[in-house]
């Protein structure tokens, strides 16, 4: 901040904001290996890519998009196999977790947050007034289904929040272990599925029939592989979608994200082909992990995997780098200090992260 800038209009930002930090991705640099955002390696094949450029000239772009994407809704849930109105659309799911923070979240609302988990949700209960209630895994990484009843118990929480697969560690929760949880909270709770193409335990949507509390959240950023458009959504009950709906912003998503949402989903066995592609790619990199001397290597359901090495994280990400691998450091969560995150790429990427590894620690 220049001297000059006066430090009373900053003072004017609500206190949660200026507590805040920002979401930043550490050492993002240009590399010819890029491993570090759990990113899909595919992208779409050139044929697709020239049915969205005709698709792309038929669009009016000075005419407003659809308050709500109603098209790409209602192929998303035929593709889930859920009713109408179950379903909202956002800018990524990330922007969808905002949505639930308004909708749920005010001064002092305590809101479960199993830990180690993606930095963003501490961050939006936050941001909202709410307080965050951390419930520690166990030794090994996995979540507390215990302590984690317990403190739904205590704090009766108007929202539990979990990820499975979770970001960051990797692991999947037994489905029969995210149905406790469910049927101990009179709340809701929010089950983010990211990853859940890659999940071997199967997706939590069969719940929801059952719980009403259980809302789902997915990603197109992953299996699809459309981390650059932005394109997530949320999955409950229609009667809670439609209270939802009275917070959302109309024109969060553009024509051509739609576009590609549709595209994508008309070629659900393209994604298909390629998730088993990427899971038998995953499984080398961990077998290859795993047969290094003096490496860590914890269990994936994801297309990730975290390992430890006996040097120095940062040193280690630094000597990465430099040989033209990016990958990510684990250590901004407590839980993981040491650890790395690398993202199962093509097999030529992940040969060249093995072989840098190899390098930077012989």
């Amino acid at each position: 901040m220049s001297k000059s800038f006066p430090e009373q209009l900053l003072n004017l930002f609500r206190p949660t904001v200026r507590a805040e930090k920002p979401y930043l991705v550490p050492g993002a640099r240009p590399v010819s290996v890029k491993l570090n955002q759990n990113e899909s390696p595919f992208d779409l094949p050139p044929a697709m890519k020239r049915e969205l450029l005709e698709a792309f000239f038929q669009i009016d772009f000075n005419r407003y998009p659809s308050e709500q994407p109603i098209r790409l809704i209602q192929a998303i849930e035929s593709h889930c196999g859920v009713e109408a109105g179950s379903v909202l659309v956002g800018n990524g799911s990330n922007e969808l977790t905002y949505t639930l923070g308004m909708c749920l979240i005010t001064n002092g609302t305590p809101v479960i947050t199993p830990s180690p988990m993606f930095s963003l949700y501490a961050s939006m209960v936050r941001l909202h007034g709410g307080i965050p209630v951390r419930v520690n895994c166990t030794d090994t990484y996995q979540v507390d289904v215990d302590a984690i009843i317990a403190a739904i118990q205590e704090h009766e929480p108007k929202l539990t929040i979990l990820t499975t697969p979770s970001n960051p560690t990797g692991l999947a929760i037994p489905k029969k272990d995210v149905e406790r949880i469910v049927k101990a909270s009179s709340g809701f709770v929010v089950v983010d599925e990211a990853y859940h193409e890659f999940n071997p335990e199967g997706s939590a949507l069969d719940l929801q029939m059952k719980y009403p509390n259980v809302i789902i959240l997915r990603t197109l950023s992953k299996a699809f592989g459309l981390a650059g458009l932005r394109l997530g959504y949320l999955i409950a009950r229609p009667e809670v979608v439609a209270e939802m709906m009275k917070s959302r912003l109309p024109f969060m998503v553009d024509r051509l994200a739609e576009q590609v949402g549709l595209l994508l989903l008309r070629h659900e066995e393209l994604v298909s082909d390629r998730v088993e592609q990427i899971k038998v790619y995953t499984a080398a990199l961990h077998q290859a992990l795993s047969s290094m001397d003096e490496i860590e290597v914890l269990p994936t359901d994801t297309n990730f995997v975290l390992f430890r090495a006996g040097v120095d994280a940062d040193a280690l990400l630094r000597k990465l780098t430099e040989r033209d691998v990016l990958v990510r450091n684990m250590g901004g969560y407590d839980e993981l200090q040491g650890f790395l995150r690398v993202t199962s790429g093509t097999p030529s990427e992940n040969k060249a992260f093995l072989d840098a590894l190899t390098s930077a620690v012989g």
